[in-house]
């Protein structure tokens, strides 16, 4: 793309301006050779502009990063579709759907973030983009929240000590991810069945009849 086709793009007619095409050029990058060496001028070469016009949008590469990572997510939100809504459906199958969701989010993420140091600032800004955990977590939380407040679950389920296992097992995937092939194996098992993990937060959080033991 030559450079004065990337000007075009801040027209509306193509319903995307240059700093929309930025981000989509540094995503479709990311994805296909990670962040590791990624350098502003490849990132500009690709998006068809001068290596300064990237600073007119961003405060700079781990800038423009950030902002990819964070598109990305939303892309990979929005092909898992929608979590359960409180009240509906079976209970235990709503609870398995967030178990999948959240261990699709991680796996789709940390294969994206591959190559960026934890501490960098491209992971501090993406954090501020979309929240911690891309906000799945407080999701799994006001849902338990309001199972809880309809009834669904006991009046004194524990539900955020229920979000941090859920999340945990999703948290393990990623650790388990990030080591070295062949370190410390057998540490980690792969994530357990959706369903198992739900059953085993059910039966301390589902309301029990008159004279049923705890």
């Amino acid at each position: 793309m030559s450079p004065r086709r990337a000007a075009v793009l801040r027209g509306a007619g193509d319903g995307q301006n240059l700093r929309e095409h930025l981000i989509a050029t540094a995503e479709r990058l990311i994805s296909s050779r990670g962040t590791a060496a990624l350098t502003v001028r490849e990132i500009a070469r690709e998006a068809g502009v001068a290596d300064g016009v990237l600073y007119n949008y961003f405060d700079g590469k781990e800038d423009l990063l950030a902002n990819a990572v964070a598109a990305h997510v939303r892309t990979i939100q929005a092909g898992l579709g929608e979590l359960p809504r409180p009240g509906e459906g079976d209970l235990a199958e709503n609870l398995r759907t967030h178990v999948r969701y959240g261990i699709a989010l991680h796996r789709a993420l940390l294969s994206f973030m591959a190559g960026l140091r934890p501490e960098s600032e491209a992971v501090s800004r993406f954090t501020g983009l979309v929240g911690p955990d891309t906000n799945w977590r407080d999701e799994l939380l006001r849902y338990l929240h309001a199972e809880r407040d309809l009834g669904r679950l006991a009046p004194d389920a524990p539900v955020e000590a229920a979000a941090a296992m859920i999340v945990g097992v999703c948290h393990e995937l990623v650790l388990t991810l990030l080591l070295p092939d062949g370190a410390h194996a057998g540490i980690f098992a792969p994530p357990p069945d959706a369903g198992d993990v739900v059953t085993v937060i059910l039966d301390g959080m589902r309301p029990r009849g008159d004279g049923e033991p705890r």
